[in-house]
């Protein structure tokens, strides 16, 4: 029974979903049900019950689990222990953040560990920020970059980068969003927004909005990213509230610009974040320390 499989597992059942674990782990989904099978036939019992919609774990399943995750656990201990002994730390380090950080944030934090530590290996991941935190919570990742919400979950640890200020932003080009925000009163239930699927910044929307009270808000479409929504506000389709940070680094900022006098808008508090039971473990450690 190799690690690769178990690890294959515990990814698994947690996201109970073929596909998004096959990507994880860079295989096609049916090489990822062949090594699930040899799993069953190796504890020769039916560790899941699948069919074309769902993935659920059998209650043999779920105590495979249990041990599947102390498996791993007890490999990487053994592992950081011998690099210990070496004192040259080698391995692998996920890490998961958004497009825009990935140019605007990471580099400077990468270069300080990979100056410490060249034989670390480096996995990064890109995606849609208010991801980052289930990317965490689900050990897809080791570290995300991410913005701290509301509520903190206790599983988590965050350490602060940077203030991130938010603004509204509107299309340049000549369009009836133009023509609307040209009124001398803006009626505000009447523009078309581009919002965030989920996550901070489509609650810094509400609360904004809210404000405002001029009733429902005319949502014209949600998008999965602020790359996205930058992008579609750039093409006259609405107005948006995005971090400042990713219009700065869009290849679209020259056709957006930011309103003035809308109303406050809480920024980002930016930061690291990690599992709390993790950060003992020596590649992590050693990450924090590099970019404190």
């Amino acid at each position: 029974m190799d690690q690769k499989s178990l690890a294959m597992f515990v990814h698994l059942s947690q996201t109970l979903h073929f596909g998004k674990t096959a990507q994880a782990f860079h295989m096609s989904p049916s090489t990822l049900s062949r090594a699930i099978q040899r799993l069953e036939q190796e504890v020769s019992i039916e560790l899941l019950l699948r069919d074309n919609r769902s993935v659920v774990l059998t209650e043999a399943g779920k105590k495979f689990q249990h041990y599947a995750q102390q498996q791993a656990e007890q490999w990487q201990l053994f592992k950081q222990s011998l690099d210990e002994t070496q004192q040259v730390l080698t391995g692998k380090l996920s890490i998961y953040c958004s497009v825009t950080a990935a140019y605007s944030h990471l580099p400077p934090l990468l270069e300080r560990f990979r100056q410490q530590h060249p034989l670390v290996e480096i996995m990064l991941t890109t995606g849609d920020a208010s991801d980052a935190l289930e990317q965490v919570q689900s050990k897809s990742v080791d570290f995300a970059i991410a913005a701290n919400p509301e509520n903190l979950p206790r599983s988590v640890y965050f350490q602060h980068l940077a203030t991130i200020p938010l603004a509204v932003i509107a299309p340049t080009m000549n369009c009836i969003v133009q023509q609307q925000l040209n009124e001398r009163i803006l009626a505000w239930s009447e523009i078309p927004f581009i919002l965030p699927e989920h996550g901070p910044a489509r609650k810094r929307f509400e609360l904004w909005y809210r404000k405002k009270q001029q009733g429902k808000a005319n949502i014209y479409a949600t998008v999965s990213g602020h790359e996205a929504l930058v992008s579609m506000v750039a093409l006259g389709c609405g107005v948006g509230i995005v971090p400042q940070v990713v219009v700065e680094n869009s290849p679209v900022k020259d056709r957006v610009q930011y309103l003035a006098n809308v109303g406050e808008i809480a920024p980002f508090d930016l930061g690291v974040c990690c599992l709390n039971q993790s950060k003992s473990q020596p590649l992590i450690k050693a990450f924090f320390n590099a970019i404190a």
